[in-house]
C-alpha cells in the first residue's frame, strides 16, 4: 500500500490555545455580528447564533467568484461550541476563489488554572483543489485568533463591570 492511499482526502486547519478570558467573553465575541467584524475583519450579514441561520461574509472577489462566503449555523452550545458551514468560490476559478465547502468549528472549555481553552477547526479542505485557500487560511486563522483574543479581553472587562 502506498502512503498516498493512507492520506485523508480532506485536510483541516487547527488553531488551539489557552487564554486568560472566561468562555462567556469568547462566546460574546464569537456570536455578536459587530464583534465578529472586528476580529475576523469581515462583518457577517444575517448572522444569528441559531441553528439553521444562513448568513454571508464578503471578501475580495476573484475571477468569476463574487467574493461572497455563504454560511449556515450548524451547531450552537452557548459558551461551549459554535459550528457553521463555510462555502465559497466558483467552479471556473483555479487557486484563489476555487469552490470550497468546509466547516468552521469553535470549541470553548474551561482551562486549567482559569481562563479558556479555545480550539478552532476549519475542516474539509480538498487538496489540491483547495490548496491556495488551505495555505492562506492556515496563516490567516492564526492572526484571526490573536484578534479574537483582543476582543475577548475587552468583553472580559465589560462583563466584570456589570
Amino acid at each position: 500500500m502506498n502512503h498516498a492511499a493512507l492520506r485523508s482526502p480532506t485536510q483541516d486547519i487547527v488553531v488551539d490555545g489557552a487564554f486568560p478570558h472566561a468562555p462567556e467573553a469568547f462566546w460574546k465575541a464569537l456570536t455578536t455580528g459587530e464583534l465578529i467584524g472586528r476580529w475576523l475583519q469581515m462583518t457577517p450579514t444575517g448572522f444569528e447564533p441559531v441553528n439553521g441561520t444562513r448568513f454571508t461574509f464578503q471578501t475580495t472577489p476573484a475571477g468569476v467568484w463574487d467574493g461572497v462566503i455563504r454560511c449556515r449555523v450548524l451547531e450552537t452550545v452557548p459558551n461551549e461550541r459554535l459550528a457553521y458551514a463555510w462555502s465559497s468560490g466558483h467552479a471556473a476559478n483555479v487557486g484563489y476563489g476555487s469552490p470550497m465547502d468546509t466547516v468552521v468549528t469553535w470549541s470553548l472549555a474551561a482551562a486549567e488554572g482559569g481562563g479558556t481553552r479555545l480550539r478552532l477547526v476549519h475542516s474539509g479542505f480538498l487538496l489540491p483543489k483547495n490548496e491556495t485557500a488551505f495555505n492562506n487560511m492556515g496563516q490567516g486563522w492564526k492572526k484571526v485568533v490573536r484578534n479574537l483574543d483582543v476582543v475577548a479581553a475587552e468583553q472580559t472587562l465589560e462583563i466584570s463591570r456589570r
